[in-house]
């Protein structure tokens, strides 16, 4: 890690140029706040936040990180492109890119708001009017904090605290873009909000911080999606997701990502339901060289519930550490993880779940099922569950099962004139069925055409 600027003000801040610096100081951390011209407590959240990251030794546990240096990347790049709310006024180049992945197609039928964000900074936000009328709120995070400094100063960092572990200290640290959204007391947004998040920089982190307030009684939808160019050299992903649902409010959380073999996707996500609140999360992990990413709900009010589905997809020369963890803290909760894995071409995944449940917290049910699917003899699936019970009026269930697509089931498919890709893909998708059924058709089907893409191909190489 690169030493620290010690004597550094706003004035040497604003000489350097960020694009081109690699390594993280002080200096560099200054920098980026002067950039954005924030309030003081933030460059102090920062600043204490990379304290505790550059002194938090590397996890133990997991996939080995150690070729992950810091030093090789930068941990900001200016898109040149200022957050607009017209789709026109965004850089032509950048706009074109976006066009290209179809992420502006049909919005003003199926969306109720949607974002994009290229390398470090948001470039659109736009929300419709309805939706404005009623007080919603859909921003990109840092004009947010301008626009709406107290709700953003008492959400922010409240669901996961810098210190929670050393990749969250540094999107604390760094963080840049993402979204955030607040929906007022008894307001449902029946169709979806989406923001879509680029890398196109060889060496660069990307750290958008996430913040959604669901205020009671309200409901919402947000949907996610991520790639980026493919590289020799390494890219890293290192978002944070923040999200409250207060009483009787719903959230569902859906994200695709996509990431190219050149990314170390490297996240913390985390929700907290409180009394009769719903979360529903639904989590798809396609490419990057090492994913980690554990998505997890806090039922911290009575009768609140989760349904959290993941889907993992580890092809050639990946490794997808995935999972979920559901913490039920008060009576009467409830809780519900389904993973879904496929290893091929010498991937590797990986399921972490975990179910707790404290002292008290009586009558709270809770299944968890993972199930990983291998379609050859070269590919790793592993399974670490774990139950936390300490209460002893709970219904508590997990089952796991790990198999291989049978020689024996392409030669009967294959006898009734189905080629051997096409048989794979039907048995695969088979397999999938219970995490796509639950997805809006549209997504459903883009989800099936990246997975068989991306198995047949050996992995996913970007876009």
């Amino acid at each position: 890690m690169s030493g620290n600027c010690n004597s550094c003000d706003n004035i040497c801040s604003q000489n350097i140029n960020l694009n081109n610096k690699k390594g993280l100081n002080q200096e560099t951390i200054k920098a980026i706040s002067n950039l954005k011209n924030e309030p003081s407590w933030m460059l102090d959240y920062r600043l204490n936040s990379f304290n505790f990251f550059k002194n938090k030794e590397m996890q133990n546990w997991g996939p080995d990180l150690s070729k992950l240096n810091f030093d090789d990347l930068s941990f900001y790049f200016d898109p040149k492109s200022k957050d607009s709310n017209s789709w026109e006024n965004v850089n032509p180049e950048i706009k074109k890119t976006f066009d290209n992945l179809g992420v502006a197609k049909n919005s003003d039928e199926s969306l109720a708001g949607l974002g994009a964000q290229y390398e470090s900074e948001v470039v659109y936000h736009n929300l419709k009017k309805e939706w404005q009328d009623k007080g919603v709120i859909f921003l990109g995070t840092d004009m947010a904090l301008k626009k709406y400094p107290e709700i953003f100063e008492k959400y922010f960092g409240t669901v996961i605290k810098y210190d929670d572990n050393k990749f969250s200290a540094l999107n604390s640290a760094v963080w840049s873009g993402g979204s955030f959204i607040y929906v007022p007391k008894n307001v449902k947004i029946d169709i979806p909000l989406q923001a879509y998040y680029r890398i196109e920089q060889q060496n660069l982190g990307q750290f958008e911080r996430t913040l959604i307030i669901a205020d009671e009684n309200s409901s919402v939808s947000y949907v996610e999606g991520c790639t980026a160019k493919n590289y020799s050299s390494n890219n890293l992903h290192s978002a944070v997701v923040e999200i409250i649902a207060h009483e009787n409010a719903t959230v569902k959380y859906y994200t695709v990502q996509n990431w190219s073999n050149s990314v170390y996707n490297l996240v913390t996500k985390r929700a907290i339901a409180h009394k009769n609140a719903c979360v529903e999360w639904i989590d798809a992990n396609i490419g990057s060289s090492i994913t980690m990413k554990y998505p997890a709900v806090i039922l911290a009010g009575e009768n609140a519930r989760t349904s959290i589905l993941s889907l993992a997809i580890a092809g050639k020369s990946q490794m997808q550490d995935s999972g979920a963890k559901a913490i039920h803290l008060k009576s009467n909760t409830s809780s519900k993880i389904i993973s879904k894995s496929i290893s091929s071409n010498g991937g590797n995944a990986t399921f972490r779940g975990k179910v707790k449940v404290v002292k008290n917290a009586v009558n709270c049910k809770s299944f968890m099922q993972c199930d990983s699917l291998i379609t050859d003899k070269i590919s790793k699936a592993y399974a670490y569950p774990a139950l936390e019970i300490k209460e002893n009026n709970t219904d508590v269930a997990h089952e796991a099962s790990i198999s291989k697509i049978a020689d024996e089931q392409i030669f009967y498919l294959m006898s009734r004139g189905i080629s051997s890709d096409d048989a794979q893909n039907l048995i695969i998708n088979g397999f999938i069925e219970s995490f796509t059924q639950n997805l809006p058709i549209e997504y459903a089907v883009e989800i099936e055409r990246l997975v068989n893409f991306g198995l047949n191909n050996g992995g996913c190489d970007g876009i």
